[in-house]
């Protein structure tokens, strides 16, 4: 993210993820981080669309789909990510 900006994880949970081209992936459920360094490594998608279902994304054991913290390119209404940086 070009902005580096602090934010409360609960203000980004619910929140939908959606491709900088419009297409909606689902919401935020949940963050992974590195617990040392306080790095986020993963979003933890939830109400998936079929459309990120289809992409074979990688999961977490739950079978939740994982997206790539590093992908995300913008933060307000929506989680912008760079679909490119997943695929």
């Amino acid at each position: 993210m070009a902005e580096e900006e602090k934010r409360f994880a609960r203000e980004l949970i619910g929140k939908t993820v959606v491709s900088k081209t419009g297409k909606k992936f689902g919401e935020v459920g949940d963050m992974i981080f590195e617990v040392k360094s306080g790095e986020l490594i993963h979003m933890v998608l939830i109400n998936p669309t079929p459309y990120s279902e289809r992409l074979e994304l990688e999961k977490d054991k739950e079978n939740n789909i994982l997206i790539p913290f590093s992908a995300l390119m913008a933060i307000g209404d929506f989680m912008v990510i760079a679909e490119e940086d997943i695929i």
